[in-house]
């Protein structure tokens, strides 16, 4: 069997792991400021007012999501600094990982109902949902199945 993969002890691993999720989380949570950072901005807009009440559903909808993604993007801090020293970084690289997957779902569902509500608005048809459908569809076959495809096929090969 071929040897892949690096020669690092258990905590090498796991800083090497930490620093990796650290860069990920990076662009992730920059994302996901600046775009709830706008939808806190619209309720002030003046063509709030205007919208019905399945839009402002929608609106709802999507700032308590984007609120949610903000939550699990930044918990991975909360976790490093909490657990900090106390000799448990590759339980907390493990429980950040996963952290990190819920905030990349929930990053999904806080773009498509962005979507949903913009083309709502813009549109005004019956197309919105099916190009939001596409754009999920999209983001689905990006974030999670290219990735597991390409684990899978690896699977013999350690993190």
């Amino acid at each position: 069997m071929a040897d892949f993969g690096r020669h690092e002890t258990p905590e090498e691993r796991a800083d090497r792991r930490w620093g990796d999720l650290l860069q990920e989380l990076r662009v992730a949570q920059t994302g996901v400021q600046i775009l709830f950072g706008f939808l806190l901005a619209v309720v002030f807009q003046a063509r709030f007012t205007t919208l019905d009440a399945t839009d402002r559903g929608i609106y709802v909808t999507t700032v308590v999501l984007g609120a949610t993604t903000t939550g699990a993007l930044i918990g991975p801090v909360s976790f490093h600094r909490m657990l900090a020293g106390r000799r448990l970084k590759p339980q907390t690289v493990t429980w950040a990982s996963r952290l990190t997957v819920v905030g990349l779902v929930l990053l999904l569902c806080t773009v498509a109902s962005s979507l949903l509500l913009i083309l709502r608005v813009a549109l005004h048809s019956a197309l919105a949902p099916w190009l939001v459908a596409g754009v999920v569809c999209w983001y689905i076959c990006c974030w999670f199945v290219l990735p597991g495809l390409a684990r899978r096929r690896h699977h013999d090969r350690p993190s």
